[in-house]
Parts: C-alpha cells; structure tokens; sequence
C-alpha cells in the first residue's frame, strides 16, 4: 500500500476548470480521473486535503465512485461538511459513503516527524485576505501540508502545498513528500 495526499479536485467546478485551461468541467474530471487513476491504486491510501468539489455532492459524486484507493478527506470550503458551514452536520453520512473518513483536521507521522493535514495553511491564500482564519489551525512549530492556495505557492515556511496545481494534477506521493520536508530542515530551521 502506499501513501498520497493531494487537495482541490474541484469536480464540476466550471471557474476552476477553465483556470487549468479545459473548456468543460466533465473534460476536466475525466482528465483528474484518468491521472488519479495512472497514480493511485486501488490498495492505496490517499488523504484529500478538501475541495473535492464544487456545489452539492450529488453533482459529482459518480466521479468519486471512479477514483481509486481508500480516501480520507480532511474537509475544505467547498465541502458540504466542512465545519465552517451551519449544516455541516447534515452532510457527514453522505460523505461517508464516499471516504474513508471525514474531519476537519489530522495529524500523521512522516519521517519520524508529526506532520499536520488542513485544507488551509497557516497563513496566506490565492486571493487578497486570508479567508476562514477562525478554522485554521494555528503555527506551533510543526510541518503543515495543506491545499486551498493552488498555484500561489509550492513551500512556504513551514507550509507544503500538496494541491493538484502544483503536482501536475495528479496526488503526491509520501516518498515525494518525505524528500520535499527532509530538503527544507527540521521545522525549527525555518526560521518563523
């Protein structure tokens, strides 16, 4: 079994799409599919960083059905439950159809290291202002992989952005993130 982690699918997301230069959303997620699929396989383990999708389940829950590997959602904006929005309550059973398990956040050993998982960083996003700063966990000195950021940066601080756009579309292997955290120093080096 190995192990992934990626974020912001964004499956049927019409605005996101278009940014990574697909005229359609379906064209997008069969292309999501199809480089999920040549990566993952069913035996894995991935944990999605949030973002799965856009609007309600339903609209993109036969593409969930398509991917392969057991995945573990850590929620994000986008999701009907993320903790940020009022019914997010109602969704979880429905999502839990889908993924292994659903939570707001986690924490996994990498490297011998304790490693955080959010959809936000700890600062920072694509857009002017840091949105949902009260749901974002605070910087204590410990590794952060996260998502929600895009294209706007690859490493930062004690951040590592495993999102779809800067990982050729495809989810991140932990071997890959393993090297990526080893060549940045222990945590305490940052400087922060």
């Amino acid at each position: 079994m190995d192990v992934w982690f990626t974020a912001d699918t964004h499956f049927d997301h019409q605005l996101v799409a278009g940014l990574r230069g697909f005229e359609t959303p379906p064209e997008h997620d069969a292309f999501v599919v199809e480089r999920w699929n040549a990566t993952v396989r069913p035996g894995d383990q991935v944990w999605h960083l949030g973002d799965v999708g856009m609007g309600r389940l339903a609209r993109f829950s036969d593409t969930l059905r398509q991917l392969n590997g057991q995945i573990h959602l850590i929620t994000g904006n986008h999701d009907e439950p993320w903790p940020g929005l009022r019914q997010a309550h109602r969704h979880q059973r429905a999502w839990l159809e889908h993924f292994a398990t659903v939570q707001a956040f986690a924490r996994r050993r990498i490297a011998g290291q304790n490693v955080l998982l959010s959809h936000f960083p700890y600062e920072g996003d694509h857009v002017g202002e840091d949105r949902g700063s009260q749901y974002r966990l605070p910087d204590e000195g410990l590794w952060l992989l996260h998502g929600h950021v895009h294209s706007a940066w690859r490493k930062r601080g004690r951040q590592l952005n495993v999102g779809m756009d800067v990982n050729d579309l495809r989810p991140l292997h932990l071997d890959a993130v393993t090297t990526e955290l080893a060549e940045l120093g222990s945590p305490a080096e940052t400087g922060l």
